[in-house]
């Protein structure tokens, strides 16, 4: 008999605490949440207080035999379900299912599933929070209440099978919103002037035109651009002014769960829920060898930026052995505190600096090593001393016209040396060495260069972008914008095009549907509050049952009114422009979980479907009868075959350009790098410059 039951929520976690606490300790896992509101009813009673009614989740009555039977042999039971909200709630109904004294010292919480953190929480075991469970329970309940009231009436009156949350549903509308921006959008005209510029010594630069007479000139047609070159004489320009500086650039902070995706988005071109997939499992643990299964990262659902003590003395040791002392960050950094933040956890960061990813490659697989070389740098550069950069930005004149060159070079590299953030321009900082001057001096433009733009509308939104957005406006919490990103794509309100989303027809009739009847629930003031109220319930500030009165008060109003008021909606296929090949009738556009798709209109008679394929003007290069087509994998990466597949099975992941190499004869390809696209020959070393 083990003196001591343990309850976590997965058997990873289990296997690797229990070899942590040793043989009077028996680990079991509950799979999760064991209790749940039906899915058949709303199983939330309106009249009595918002009573939630709580059954089994089927499937989950083995599981619960067997801690049952587990716990009726133990002494003491502990809850240690993950320490968050959902956690709280998971041990509070296996409190009640196994007959625990919730206010009991039963309840264990750990950052990180490593040997001392694991023993040391064992020390101080606590009560179950029933504000933080209430806070949880409130949250489920609002959301069955908008989800189970609003789409029974978006199936009867749009399309079976649609939902509507408040998180999800203000998702779209952003999308929406955005898409709308850039419809609306007017281009507006402006110019820039550029020049090469040489010394007395033969060495070139290049500068901007910056103003007249000393002012910053905005250049918006081709006669502003025409005035300003006629006022130059000759080549000959005066060095007006040399500016040095020196600039100090801080390090990014360690990953909150919003900018863990957002990075991963941009750096290894994860989508929002792998990255969530493989943080998980690095939090659980990974098998080391003789080392056993460990933690290698802290838990992976947090707002908070804050860090152990014991974690930074131990990154410090580490990066002035590995780096040297005048790598270390001597600064007092502010943590990044929200209002609403749940700073109970750390950030995410390696549980211990020590395990660098180059000694964990042969047990880790590839993007989970990806992963965890993002967090464990991410985490060691937040902990080194900051970049220093010295600045130079020298002013060219003649006749009142000013160019401006500057540049930047990297007097010491600080924590440049393991890790520079992304952004969503993909544009870095570069290194541009600018040559010796001083005023006074005399420098000779070599070509000077005018270009017409146009201003951009906003982009699109990304995973990345998005999230970021949603964290800005305070919806959702860091649990919940992987799940929010998957759910609005599976029920084809948004669908991703070049990696970005762009809202269907589908999304746009729900939207507007919830916008006329239930304009709160897309309304993002009224979303951030909400989450804001929720907060309070779990700090103990306010009652959680008056949080839901609050809401449901008008919304059962708007409810009324919408069951007697919302008129059907007819969605019609849009038709494809081309016929069946196997009953003769109309093909037509479909939405799926992959996008767009052809099907029949005879459907159910008929279930032909084909995929979408654009031509791209390339004759097959192997069978010479068909045509490069583009094409989608499942995973929604773009390649190229040939039209006659599976007669021909042509296949590229680069882009066949209708040019033949000039040295072989071969096929030509765009192949795509960092700095812009190169067009390459697959079978000999011919290429050409990369264009931006």
């Amino acid at each position: 008999m083990s003196d001591y039951l343990v309850i976590v929520e997965s058997p990873a976690k289990a296997k690797t605490i229990e070899r942590y606490l040793g043989k009077k300790y028996k680990v079991k896992a509950s799979m999760g949440h064991v209790r749940d509101l039906p899915k058949s009813q709303m199983g939330v009673d309106v009249e009595q207080n918002f009573d939630p009614k709580y059954i089994t989740i089927r499937g989950k009555g083995p599981v619960l035999k067997e801690l049952k039977t587990a716990a009726k042999k133990a002494k003491k039971i502990f809850l240690a379900a993950d320490p968050d909200r959902e956690g709280e709630a998971i041990a509070w109904h296996l409190a009640h299912s196994l007959d625990i004294d919730i206010t009991s010292d039963c309840r264990v919480v750990f950052n990180e599933i490593t040997k001392d953190a694991i023993k040391e929480s064992f020390k101080h075991p606590r009560p179950i929070n029933l504000d933080v469970v209430d806070a949880q329970q409130a949250r489920r309940i609002l959301d069955r209440l908008v989800g189970y009231n609003i789409s029974p009436l978006l199936w009867k009156k749009v399309k079976k099978g649609l939902s509507a949350g408040r998180v999800q549903s203000v998702a779209v509308r952003l999308i929406i919103d955005r898409e709308k921006e850039i419809a609306s959008f007017i281009p507006e005209e402006y110019w820039s002037i550029k020049s090469m510029f040489a010394t007395n010594n033969g060495k070139d630069f290049e500068a901007s035109f910056y103003g007249v007479n000393g002012k910053k000139t905005e250049l918006t047609s081709e006669e502003e651009v025409q005035s300003v070159m006629n006022k130059l004489d000759g080549n000959a320009f005066e060095v007006k002014s040399v500016t040095k500086k020196e600039r100090k650039r801080n390090p990014a902070l360690p990953f909150i769960t919003s900018s863990l995706q957002q990075e991963a988005a941009r750096k290894l071109n994860f989508r929002a829920k792998k990255t969530m997939m493989l943080a998980q499992q690095l939090y659980e643990g990974i098998e080391l060898g003789k080392e056993g299964t460990v933690g290698l990262i802290t838990y992976m659902r947090t707002d908070s930026t804050r860090i152990a003590d014991s974690a930074k003395n131990e990154a410090k040791e580490y990066i002035e052995k590995s780096y040297g002392k005048s790598f270390v960050s001597n600064e007092v950094r502010k943590e990044l505190k929200k209002t609403n933040a749940q700073d109970a956890h750390e950030a995410i960061r390696p549980t211990s600096i020590l395990k660098d990813p180059s000694s964990l490659k042969e047990f880790l697989s590839r993007d989970q090593l990806r992963l965890y070389k993002l967090v464990w740098e991410r985490f060691t550069a937040s902990q080194m001393a900051p970049a220093i950069l010295d600045t130079v930005s020298i002013d060219l004149s003649q006749n009142d016209v000013m160019f401006r060159a500057t540049g930047s070079t990297v007097k010491f590299q600080g924590f440049m040396k393991v890790y520079v953030e992304g952004n969503d321009d993909q544009q870095e900082e570069k290194e541009s060495l600018l040559p010796p001057l001083e005023s006074g001096d005399t420098v000779y433009s070599k070509d000077v260069d005018s270009k017409q733009h146009f201003t951009q509308p906003p982009p699109r939104y990304t995973e990345a972008r998005l999230v970021r957005s949603l964290e800005e406006l305070g919806i959702g919490r860091p649990s919940t914008y992987a799940p929010t990103l998957d759910t609005i794509q599976k029920r084809g309100y948004v669908a991703l095009d070049n990696k970005r989303f762009v809202p269907t027809e589908l999304g746009e009739i729900v939207i507007q549907l919830i916008l006329e009847f239930f304009p709160e629930i897309i309304n993002v003031e009224f979303t951030a509050d909400l989450e804001t109220n929720l907060d309070n319930v779990e700090e103990g500030k306010v009652n959680w049952v008056n949080i839901i009165d609050g809401f449901y008060h008008e919304f059962s109003k708007r409810l009324q009114k919408a069951e007697i008021e919302m008129q059907e909606v007819e969605i019609k296929d849009e038709p494809a422009g081309e016929d069946c090949e196997l009953c003769g009738h109309e093909m037509v556009y479909k939405m799926g979980r992959y996008g767009k798709f052809m099907a029949c209109s005879n459907f159910p008679d008929c279930r032909n479907t084909k995929p979408i394929v654009k031509e791209i003007g390339v004759p097959c290069p192997k069978c010479e009868k068909g045509n490069i087509v583009e094409r989608k994998s499942k995973k929604k990466r773009i390649f190229f075959g040939c039209d006659q597949y599976p007669s021909c099975d042509f296949l590229s992941w680069d882009k066949p350009i209708a040019r033949k190499c000039p040295k072989c004869e071969s096929m030509l390809v765009e192949k795509k790098l960092k700095k812009g696209v190169q067009v390459q020959c697959v079978e000999c070393d011919y290429k050409e410059e990369a264009q931006g």
